[in-house]
């Protein structure tokens, strides 16, 4: 079993930058695919991007790219999102997965889910 934990949200104005970390535990996930996925308040949940266990191949939804990046360190069990130039409508709970298989995490499928973090980004 694994247990993924999210820390590092939080309040940021518009423009600036916040990193989430996503550290498993109970087992590695050095050979599943990881992701973030987020969900604002009355809107479904959607992918914003998604790693490969090999780190050789990156995911992100259109309204992210150039802004967000996500990134893994296989040794600390950990995944990465550095958000950047953070928007208004980046506000919602940023939640850590993780799948077998790359593909099926992309189509929002997740063996272990995170708890989420709150990530709230004024005006």
């Amino acid at each position: 079993q694994v247990q993924l934990v999210e820390s590092g949200g939080g309040l940021v104005q518009a423009g600036g930058s916040l990193r989430l970390s996503c550290a498993a535990s109970g087992r590695t996930v050095s050979g599943y695919a990881m992701g973030w996925f987020r969900q604002a308040p009355g809107k479904e949940r959607e992918l914003v991007t998604g790693i490969h266990s090999t780190g050789g191949s990156t995911y992100y939804v259109d309204s992210v790219k150039g802004r967000f990046t996500i990134s893994r360190d296989n040794a600390k069990n950990t995944a990465y999102l550095q958000m950047n130039k953070l928007k208004p409508e980046d506000t919602a709970v940023y939640y850590c997965a993780a799948h077998q298989e790359y593909r099926r995490l992309l189509e929002g499928v997740a063996h272990y889910w995170g708890e989420g973090k709150q990530v709230t980004v004024s005006s």
